[in-house]
């Protein structure tokens, strides 16, 4: 390992200090390091001491990514940083960071990359295709989940989720999930979806606000492909958003086709923690903010 891409969300690392001490750390271990942010913003002009470089340019050639941010910064990063098959390296400036690996006061332990003391974790991840007419309307890679909701208009919608085998559940209420292990802790969670071991391979799909008393989340394996339409679009607003994306507006005869994609999100881990510490450690951090 060699260059590393240093990627700072600036509105969570304010004045990019958290990235500057990353960098002072890294370049006195033997690191090349170079700065890029993980989407445009207005008036860098604060940053001009700190060079900013082009992300997908310096992609190409980089052997890790530190992202800095919480968990929406790293689901920014997913689908640009996993076309090019580099490892991120996640520092928690946001609140519960699942994926995130360091927290701002554990920087020192960047230097363990140095010795090579780290591994790679693989996360699945979904392509996410919207068929109209037959032919791709819109496409993208998701991390997390793919959504498919109604608009603000207090209506319900019916949606019909199918594999290749046929139908396998009508959803009558604000929406649907189809989500990874990975996002199972996201807005699966939240809508009442289980806890899923991010490592596995696994796909989820988890209603939202369903009228009905036997509505219920599935877990299915992999090699299946999901297809959701939704009726009566025309008098109703139903939308897509992958990983909490721009909204894609759906229409009447559209069909999205969600399935395991080729490429995958790999995070570096400098931890020997399971997945059932970081989730007890979390899930007590949140307990703690409420009740203070």
């Amino acid at each position: 390992m060699e260059k590393v891409i240093l990627c700072p969300n600036p509105y969570r690392d304010q004045g990019l200090s958290v990235a500057r001490q990353a960098k002072t750390i890294l370049e006195q271990i033997g690191f090349h390091t170079v700065t890029c942010l993980p989407f445009e913003t207005e008036g860098n002009e604060q940053y001009t001491n700190m060079p900013l470089l082009p992300l997908e340019q310096e992609l190409r050639s980089a052997d890790l990514l530190v992202a800095f941010g919480g968990d929406g910064t790293i689901l920014h990063l997913a689908k640009t940083v996993a076309l090019h098959n580099v490892p991120i390296l996640g520092i928690n400036l946001g609140s519960l960071g699942f994926m995130s690996e360091l927290e701002p006061n554990e920087l020192s332990r960047l230097k363990e990359l140095r010795d090579r003391r780290y591994s790679v974790e693989s996360r699945m991840m979904l392509d996410v295709t919207v068929l109209r007419g037959g032919r791709v309307a819109y496409s993208n890679i998701a991390l997390n989940d793919a959504v498919i909701s109604k608009g603000s208009v207090a209506r319900v919608v019916r949606l019909d989720t199918f594999t290749e085998e046929g139908r396998l559940t009508r959803v009558t209420g604000d929406g649907v999930i189809v989500s990874t292990p990975t996002g199972s802790t996201g807005y699966s969670m939240a809508a009442g979806g289980p806890i899923v071991e991010p490592t596995a391979h696994n796909l989820l799909i988890t209603p939202i606000c369903a009228h009905s008393t036997r509505a219920a989340s599935y877990v299915l394996s992999p090699e299946h492909v999901i297809t959701v339409e939704a009726a009566e679009v025309n008098r109703k607003f139903v939308y897509l958003s992958v990983d909490g994306s721009k909204a894609f507006s759906l229409k009447t005869g559209d069909k999205v086709r969600i399935r395991l994609s080729k490429h995958c999100t790999r995070l570096v881990r400098l931890s020997k923690k399971s997945f059932c510490d970081i989730l007890d450690n979390k899930m007590a951090m949140e307990a703690a903010k409420y009740e203070k």
